[in-house]
């Protein structure tokens, strides 16, 4: 299997549990974000699931030698330092998926949708990214 067949099989079958988990609808992922209203709580057991499934998978793939497509696992190096930017960052990243329900990798599959909502979205992020380039080329 090529890298890119295997990409390509990993994003759709991400995308497909993104769908069928609803966590590519806003109003469900805005339900769950509701803890003092109409809490929503079924997105806990999509979480649950997938870092069970990853906790698994991790441990019986880190024991092969190589990964099947590269010749070494690329893993980060550990930095458990927290500093403002990571802060600032992970704030404006919640505000905004706070306020209309979509995260980067769940907004791609909502634009299957055909929907005006996730477009905007997606135009925004990639302003975002541009603007945080701009800004962090200047230093």
């Amino acid at each position: 299997m090529t890298k890119n067949s295997a990409a390509l099989l990993c994003g759709t079958l991400f995308g497909l549990g993104l769908s069928i988990s609803q966590m590519s609808n806003p109003d469900k992922v805005l339900a769950f974000l509701n803890v003092t209203g109409n809490w929503d709580a079924s997105l806990v057991l999509v979480m649950v699931g997938a870092l069970v499934t990853l906790t698994i998978a991790q441990h019986f793939i880190l024991k092969r030698p190589q990964p099947v497509c590269d010749t070494e696992f690329h893993l980060p190096k550990t930095d458990n330092s927290i500093d403002s930017r990571l802060i600032l960052g992970a704030a404006i990243f919640g505000i905004g998926w706070g306020l209309v329900g979509f995260c980067p990798g769940a907004v791609l599959a909502a634009l299957g949708d055909g929907k005006l909502e996730p477009f905007l979205f997606t135009l925004a992020l990639g302003a975002g990214m541009m603007l945080f380039s701009w800004f962090h080329s200047k230093k």
